[in-house]
């Protein structure tokens, strides 16, 4: 049987004139474990600067004996969905380290934090609800909003990036509905910049609304201990409802998780979509998790070897004539405008080892692509000093220096 002629040149069109555009993304094999350093196919050796293993943990050998252990004593995959009989004791007990660390009463596993803000909203929400999310919230979030309005015809908002007096507004405005909730993010992924988590928090209890904060960029990264955004501003337990990701700080592998209240997280077991009609967090996978967890808890100082490490990268760029959007999280980024222009640095900053990848459209607003350097606790200062000169040296042959 063959296959549909006319959709397939329409596929292959579209490939075209991505390539024609020079915005067509192409994907890199790595042959090592992901690291400060790794072997990537075609170019050897190569310094990452584009990875969320923001604290080296994707090859800590505690975390990657964890998830061996797992694999011996849980298999492979859980062969089914949570309430049927996919759910096991290593669910239980990464969840409960999981709360305890993020600082709440409980918490819940998805596959991926997308599946978790997912299912957490169209959960949540009902017919007369209003909610209103950042107007630079991840994908995950947004498409988690459209698909509850979608199901349950809530009403949903947007409110200027962490325009306070915006959001009031728009609680105002739908101070008649049954209940009103917050979408943020924590630390906005592609700006670097942190949610105003106090002032969130207080308009929060002013309108009586719900406060939600996906922590994904924020959990192992600041505070202290690395407990996320709401340690970072002291407000610890404050927090309504934080869903975060095991795929970055917390060894990079896979899944997601809600952590709210005991109450909160029953109701998801009870009736959010991605739970009952997915199969559960493989164990091996939510071993070498809880391994991740464990070992921050008792290594404090890799999230003050990370926070160093960023301030010393964000000081050594800007000494090198770049201008990087002002922040204080390991996300660096560096704005050169049209996306060919971020692709074509990208290109050529590989060509010198470093490997550091390149957003524009429709990741970011058309004109504002950008370089997204991101920082990790394995990283040496010879690693970033090195990062820093083929910066310099691309950043003057392109001419943005």
């Amino acid at each position: 049987m063959s296959i549909n002629q006319k959709f397939e040149q329409e596929l292959r069109a579209q490939i075209e004139q991505l390539q024609s555009d020079n915005v067509y993304k192409r994907l890199n094999y790595i042959d090592s474990p992901q690291s400060a350093r790794v072997q990537m196919e075609g170019h050897g050796e190569v310094l990452i600067l584009s990875s969320n293993n923001y604290l080296g943990l994707c090859d800590e050998p505690a975390v990657v004996e964890g998830g061996m252990e797992g694999l011996r004593r849980f298999g492979a995959g859980t062969g089914s969905v949570r309430f049927i009989c996919g759910t096991f004791t290593a669910h239980r007990e990464l969840e409960e380290a999981l709360a305890r660390f993020v600082g709440t009463e409980a918490s819940l596993t998805f596959v991926s934090c997308w599946n978790a803000n997912e299912g957490l909203t169209a959960s949540l929400v009902q017919e007369g609800d209003f909610v209103v999310s950042d107007a630079l919230n991840h994908a995950s979030i947004i498409d988690s909003l459209r698909l509850a309005k979608a199901i349950t015809k809530c009403t949903t908002g947007v409110f200027r990036h962490s325009d306070m007096d915006d959001l009031v507004e728009k609680l105002r405005a739908h101070s008649g509905a049954r209940r009103r909730l917050i979408w943020t993010d924590g630390v906005f992924s592609m700006e670097g910049s942190i949610a105003r988590l106090p002032e969130l928090l207080q308009v929060a209890r002013d309108h009586d609304a719900v406060l939600i904060v996906d922590d994904s960029h924020g959990t192992g990264v600041l505070g202290a201990t690395g407990r996320g955004t709401a340690e970072h501003f002291g407000v610890l337990g404050e927090v309504d409802i934080i869903t975060s990701t095991l795929g970055k700080a917390l060894g990079g592998a896979a899944g997601g998780f809600v952590a709210g209240s005991a109450a909160l997280c029953d109701v998801l077991t009870q009736g959010s979509r991605p739970q009952l009609f997915s199969n559960a967090l493989p164990p091996t996978v939510a071993i070498s998790a809880l391994a991740a967890v464990e070992f921050v808890e008792q290594h404090p100082e890799r999230v003050r070897t990370l926070r160093e490490n960023s301030q010393f990268f964000r000081a050594a760029i800007e000494e090198a004539g770049f201008k990087p959007l002002p922040g204080e999280t390991p996300i660096v980024p560096i704005i050169v405008g049209e996306t060919a222009s971020a692709i074509q640095m990208s290109e050529l900053l590989l060509a010198e080892g470093i490997f550091v990848t390149g957003f524009g459209f429709p990741v970011v607003a058309k004109g504002e692509a950008r370089i997204r350097c991101q920082v990790s606790a394995a990283h040496t200062r010879a690693d970033l000093e090195g990062a820093v000169a083929a910066f310099r040296k691309v950043g003057k042959k392109v001419g943005l220096i």
